[in-house]
């Protein structure tokens, strides 16, 4: 059976390199200052920043909170995040590209679905759950990378 994909889009108006920063750096709190209330509890376990940071959070959706921990890679950096959750093999994916007035950006998680009845109801509501999670989190992410690019701040420091 096919994952389950789950996607938003959203144009952002600042450069790719400030955006890209708010999504890499958990460090500093950008990533999470752009979560929706449904996202909790998040905390650096390893890294930090872009590649190798590994995070737990907290996710509350239909009623329910799980614990999740999750690793991150850059297949592109300074364009394409990948948080992989390695007991489920679900992957989400941050895609960061220039357009005109500043960046398009793209969250997609691709979830491999449960065995039986359950799969079924997974593609019936994660779709649901998630689109407008992303949607959300999009519109924060628009806001808060506004703002750093207005004070002439990217959200990414120096890697160590």
């Amino acid at each position: 059976m096919p994952p389950i994909r789950v996607a938003a889009e959203r144009a952002i108006a600042a450069p790719p390199e400030v955006v890209y920063g708010v999504v890499a750096n958990y460090r500093d709190g950008h990533h999470q200052a752009i979560l929706p209330p449904a996202f909790s509890a998040v905390e650096v376990v390893a890294g930090g920043v872009g590649a190798g940071t590994m995070v737990r959070f907290s996710l509350r959706l239909g009623g329910r909170t799980r614990r999740v921990e999750a690793r991150l890679d850059e297949p592109e950096p300074g364009r394409l995040l990948t948080e992989t959750v390695p007991t489920t093999d679900t992957v989400t994916r941050f895609v960061v590209d220039p357009a005109p007035g500043g960046s398009r950006v793209r969250i997609e998680t691709l979830q491999p679905p449960s065995p039986g009845p359950a799969g079924w109801v997974e593609r019936l509501l994660v779709p649901r759950l998630l689109g407008p999670l992303y949607a959300d989190e999009l519109a924060r992410l628009d806001r808060y990378a506004r703002d750093l690019a207005a004070k002439g701040r990217a959200g990414a420091p120096a890697r160590d």
